[in-house]
Parts: C-alpha cells; structure tokens; sequence
C-alpha cells in the first residue's frame, strides 16, 4: 500500500486527559500493551501532556516508571509524547538546559516521537526543544515532530499556517503536526489546509483532532483524500466527543481504499475490549463525565478544547457553581480576543479559561487577574498573535514592560540549580526534572514513594531501573 494513512492512537494519553482528567492508570493500560502492540499503528501517544502532573498529583506513580513500563511492554511501536516547548510539560517557561535535558531523558526512557507545540505559535519557543530532539536523533531514533496550534481568529487563516510550516521545516522537523485541539477545523477548509501544506513542504503531515464538535471524521476523511499522512485516533471506548474519532471506524472506513490503514480490526477489538471495562470503571468513579461524550457544535462559538472542558467543569464543582457553565463557555472569547487571540491550548487554555471563570463568578471582569493572565499579557510566554486590549493590560499589569525578546533568553541556566536544590531527595537526574518542573507535588510524591517498603512493585522497579 504505497499510499496508506498511518494512525497514532491517542488511548494512553489524550484520549483519556479529554475525557477523564487524564485519570486512567498504568495497572489499566498493561493488559492492553500486547495487542497494542501487533496493532500496526505508526505510533502510539501515551506520554506527556498532563499525564506527568496526574500520575504524581493523583495516582501515586512516578511518570517515569511508567514510561519504561510502556516501552518495555511495546517494543515494537514508537511512543509518542507531547512536549510544550519552552514549558516542556509544566506551565512556565524553563531554561534551555533544563529543555534540552528533559527531552534527553524523555527519549532515553523510551520516548521515539515528539510532538513538539507552543501555545502561541511563537516559533522561538520551539527552538531549543527542536534542536534538542534532532542532536539525539542518530543515536536514538528520535523523530522531531514540530506542531501547529490550529484556531480560527481574524489573524489565523491558511496563508499563516502554510508560512509557519515551511519555517518549522527550515528549523529541522521531520513531521509536521496540524494540532487541532478543540475540532475548530472542519472538512474542506481541513482538504484545503492539508493541500496547501503538502504543495509546501517535503515532510509528512501529521492531523490531529478531535470530535468536539461532531465533525472529526469527516475531518480525517477529507484530509486522506487531501494526501495526510498520519492522523490521530483514539480506541472506540474513549473515542468521541472530547477525544478523537474512534480508530476502529476510521480504519474499517478506509479498508480496500488507496489510503488502507492496514490496521487489523480483530486485534484493535482485543484491545478495545480490555478499555471497554476501563471506561466503565472510570463512569462508575465519576471520574468520566458524560456531558464530554456528547457533540457541542457550539464549541465553534466557544473554541474551548476538549482537556479544557473538562478542567472548566471541575473548577466549577469546587465552587458549586456549575450552574454557571454555559456563562463561562460565553466568556471564554471574550477573554481571548482581550488577551490577543490566542490558541487555546495548555497553558493558554487554562488561562484564558480560568480568568474567564474568575470574570463570571466575580459579577465583574478581570476584578481578580490571576498570575498567569498578567505573565501572558506581560509578553512572558511569548508574542501574542494579535494586539491585546490595552485597558485590560493595563488593569492586569499596570505600567510594567512588556518582554519582546524570546523569553527563554532572559532565563539564566537552570539546571545545575535544581540539582544542588534537590540533592538530598532526588535519587536520579529523572526526579531532578520531575521536581523542576512540580516542585511541590514532586516532591510530596518521592518522599511518598522512597517512604514505601522496598517490595513495593513500583519502588522495586524504580530502583533497579536507576542502578542500571
């Protein structure tokens, strides 16, 4: 099949981050590990996002272990992570040390693909992630795989995109990601886009979306017949509405086409029937709400990305106020026009989100600024897309100078800093990441885990792994 779409399955980290607060657990995903395996797919995500914060934060495993775990169980499929440029997976920007170590590690413990984006489609803050990737590349395999932050404003349109891509490929990707987070993309400006795209640039065209706004399918199909390269699913069981459109359909749609996935549809059921369970037990823990698994068109009023929705949903049940819901959706562009219409992607998803929360349940716009919304409109995260409403800047940062350089440039070298501070806890140069990058959580989590008998499975592994 010369011409046959590649599919990453999403099942291991985005599927489950849309739809279940990122809450699904290493003991859930093993069982799974072996007809993931013999799946055929061009790669499997599994790590990343916000699956290094919730495996400490909430399940008591160190993400690391976990990642060698994968690796080991699948040793014939390339794991793919998400990586925030210069915010690695945090929600601040590091220094170009601390980027360039992450990435090191990230593919020694078994990372091959990584997806490399930044919220503001500010090419200077993939840099030093990009360069990273491509110097262990001959020794490792790594594939540097540079995305685009998809959204729609009166400043994104195709021209923008194209022109992004053709740097991204002069910076040194091997793939190009066209990151559609919240299913803001529909068919045909999805066959133009990719057209475009691949008239452009030499390297392959990777598509990610979701089924937000019930349109994802027919997303991909349009895209296949546009020439896309790879594309992004989820197994059926944590497929739709916030997450990806389910594999199974996608590959049984394409069966006996020019664009054959090649995937076998008995062994992605083996494996969807282990996550069918899964799936149950995370709806009967409450963990799985059922408003994500339902279509919103109106997301493409709110463009609110399906991890965000979730977050949203939770902010509002520590304030029992989910009653205001639907107002904050509302205020949710208001907010990012002000701020300069940024994609809403983390972190700038989870600021402009939670200052529009903060709007609604105050009765009064920006009374109470959080951190983040004043460093994003202070310039520290970057160059926003388009102006800012200068009032609101004002009011959140007053007559403070506004960064125009890369911000990573004002950021001395961090990581010899972070060891010395970490010297007496850290038991590897893996927990000196995890403790920059989560300092409080990090480290609540490794006295936790070195404080566990020394049989205790993940304390073993994680020993004999750091001996080695």
């Amino acid at each position: 099949m010369a011409n046959k779409l590649f599919i990453t399955d999403t099942i291991l980290r985005d599927a489950h981050q849309s739809q279940a607060a990122t809450r699904m657990r290493l003991e859930d995903m093993l069982p799974a590990c072996e007809a993931l395996d013999k799946a055929g797919y061009w790669s499997l995500e599994c790590w990343g996002g916000a699956t290094f914060d919730s495996c400490m934060r909430f399940l008591g495993e160190d993400p690391w272990v976990r990642l060698r775990a994968l690796k080991e169980a699948m040793p014939n499929t390339k794991l793919q992570m998400l990586f925030r440029g210069q915010n690695i997976l945090g929600y601040k920007h590091y220094a170009d040390d601390v980027v360039e170590a992450f990435v090191k590690k990230s593919i020694e413990n078994g990372i091959q693909v990584i997806r490399i984006f930044d919220a503001l489609n500010d090419p200077r803050n993939l840099e030093q992630a990009i360069k990273a990737t491509k110097k262990y590349q001959d020794k490792y395999g790594a594939i540097c795989e540079p995305a685009i932050s998809f959204t729609t404003s009166p400043v994104h349109n195709d021209e923008y995109f194209v022109d992004l891509a053709v740097q991204l490929e002069k910076m040194g990707a091997d793939v190009i990601c066209i990151k559609d987070m919240a299913n803001l993309l529909l068919p045909y400006n999805a066959y133009e886009l990719v057209k475009k795209m691949k008239q452009a640039v030499n390297v392959p065209i990777h598509l990610h979306t979701h089924n937000t706004t019930g349109t994802g399918d027919m997303v991909y199909l349009k895209a296949a017949e546009a020439g896309v390269d790879i594309i992004d699913t989820a197994l059926s069981p944590l497929a739709n509405g916030t997450a990806q459109p389910a594999t199974e359909s996608i590959v049984a749609t394409l069966q006996g086409t020019e664009r054959d996935t090649g995937l076998n549809l008995e062994v992605l059921a083996e494996a969807a029937n282990h996550f069918k369970k899964i799936a149950d037990k995370l709806k009967a823990e409450k963990i799985l709400d059922p408003k994500v698994l339902n279509v919103d068109p109106k997301t493409l009023l709110y463009q609110v990305p399906g991890g965000m929705l979730s977050n949203l949903l939770s902010q509002l049940k520590q304030a029992n106020a989910e009653d205001k819901y639907f107002d904050v959706l509302a205020e949710v562009p208001r907010v990012r026009k002000d701020f300069g219409y940024p994609p809403l992607v983390t972190p700038t998803s989870q600021i402009v989100g939670t200052q529009a929360v903060f709007n609604i349940l105050m009765g009064e716009r920006y009374k109470m600024v959080t951190k983040e919304s004043k460093a994003l409109l202070r310039g520290e995260y970057g160059k926003l897309p388009a102006p800012v409403n200068e009032e609101v800047r004002k009011k959140a940062i007053g007559d403070d100078e506004v960064i125009t350089c890369r911000p990573a440039d004002l950021i001395e070298p961090e990581l010899d800093k972070y060891r010395e501070q970490y010297k007496d806890i850290a038991k590897s140069d893996e927990d000196v990441l995890s403790l920059a990058l989560f300092p409080q959580v990090a480290e609540k989590f490794i006295n936790q885990r070195d404080a566990a008998p020394v049989e205790d499975e993940v304390r073993t592994i994680y020993v004999d792994d750091a001996a080695l």
